[in-house]
């Protein structure tokens, strides 16, 4: 009973310092904050409750699992604390604004982002009249011919 007892007291002991071991192996990440203000392009108004979502790049510029989404409030802004260094990709999607998207290095441990959202442009048709001012050479469309 007593060997058991002096094997058990000998392996939590071992246990424990190999446990110390391993977390001091740990690298300790430096964490950084980031602020961010979501406005019109336009009129710089703030926008509310637009979606920032971020996302961990890894060296090779592909997007890691994870990541965190976070809404704007009303004044359109919004930040986290605690995202480790290196290439993070930013997206801002609004309610009737083009989807924002770029990559950010975060190598500081405060970042202030202010993010312009644009209007989406309208759409190119063919059936519309365009100014012919690359198409000089070109003859115009026969008005008769029916679309196929």
């Amino acid at each position: 009973m007593r060997n058991a007892v002096r094997l058990l007291a000998i392996s939590l002991l071992v246990l424990t310092l190999a446990a110390a071991a391993a977390a001091k192996e740990k690298k300790h990440e430096p964490l950084a904050t980031i602020n961010f203000v979501v406005v019109r392009d336009e009129n710089g108004k703030p926008i509310r409750n637009a979606a920032v979502v971020m996302h961990p790049v890894d060296d090779h510029d592909k997007q890691e699992r994870g990541g965190f989404e976070l809404k704007t409030d009303p004044e359109g802004k919004t930040s986290y604390d605690g995202v480790p260094y290196g290439k993070l990709r930013i997206q801002v999607l609004a309610k009737g604004f083009q989807t924002y998207g770029e990559d950010f290095d975060v190598s500081d441990p405060s970042l202030d982002i202010t993010i312009k959202m644009k209007r989406p442009a309208g759409q190119y048709s063919i059936y519309e009249d365009h100014p012919a001012e690359d198409n000089k050479d070109q003859k115009p469309p026969d008005e008769n011919k029916k679309p196929q």
